[in-house]
């Protein structure tokens, strides 16, 4: 009975893991995200007002199902991945209800769309390697946190009188100091203003640009790719040492096999010996003269 259950249960796996059922949810997800953007359109039809409901249901009926299928094959061990505790979050949200207290769940149904991860092992592959980054754009972060609230108070400082209205506090002046660091108009709507009471002021934003958008900002783009190397490297480690262990398990089935061999060989040789030592071709030859 349980060689039966084990049977099935791994067909069911490899029914869950298949491409075929993959692509019909990763063509589902992309569907579902579809139609939740055409409801944001303005049209009265009844076909629109009435349809598109009936059909998001549908989906979330076969998501549900495709959760319990995961369940059903995974038993324990599918709450030992992140990513299904990600699918199994989202669909949750789906099937509460939207109106009265839960009425903002219903914009949170496009969350979905982030199914798309889970699903594709590309994207997923990218998300790892983000998640992994963030320990090292933690510092990143704190030093641009420092420099900015430095930035700030200089700024506020030396220009918060004759610009109040962009550097009159700190808050203000950060805020600016952010626009400035975006490149978003800063030239017109900082710089200008700023430099019509202070021409010299060019040069304070001169090097808060190159401090932060250049250099700060860049960092963040080399620990990500760091990161997506360092994803990639271990794969291939990994890919490495399966092929490690399947060569040494060739050459120990490959062994075993020799040792066989040689065993039958003996088996044979003995076989064909006489009792006394003698082969049996030795004996026929004595027997005819």
């Amino acid at each position: 009975m349980t060689a039966k259950t084990d049977g099935w249960n791994d067909r069911l796996i490899a029914f869950v893991e298949s491409a075929g059922f993959r692509n019909f949810i990763l063509a589902l997800i992309t569907f579902n995200a579809i139609t939740l953007g055409l409801e944001t359109y303005p049209y009265e039809g009844d076909w629109f007002t009435k349809g598109l409901p009936i059909v998001d249901r549908v989906v979330v009926s076969v998501f549900i199902f495709e959760i319990v299928l995961k369940l059903i094959a995974y038993r324990h061990r599918f709450f030992f991945s992140g990513w299904n505790w990600f699918d199994l979050v989202v669909i949750s949200v789906s099937i509460l209800p939207d109106a009265g207290g839960f009425s903002v769940l219903r914009a949170l149904r496009i969350l979905r769309a982030f199914r798309l991860f889970s699903v594709m092992p590309e994207m997923r592959k990218v998300v790892e390697a983000l998640l992994r980054a963030i320990p090292g754009m933690g510092a990143i972060i704190a030093v641009l946190a420092l420099m900015f609230y430095v930035s700030s108070v200089m700024a506020a400082k030396l220009f918060g009188q004759s610009n109040p209205e962009l550097f009159g506090s700190l808050g203000e002046s950060a805020i600016t100091l952010f626009q400035v660091m975006t490149l978003e108009g800063w030239a017109t709507e900082v710089q200008n203003p700023v430099r019509e009471h202070h021409p010299w002021a060019w040069a304070f934003f001169l090097v808060f640009i190159v401090l932060t958008s250049f250099a700060v900002l860049n960092l963040f783009i080399a620990i990500i790719v760091d990161s997506l190397q360092a994803k990639h490297f271990d794969e291939e480690d990994m890919r490495s040492e399966e092929a490690h262990s399947e060569r040494e398990e060739l050459r120990r089935e490959l062994a075993d096999l020799r040792a066989e061999v040689r065993a039958l060989g003996v088996m044979l040789q003995s076989s064909s010996s006489g009792p006394d030592g003698s082969s049996r071709s030795e004996n026929a030859s004595d027997n005819s003269e």
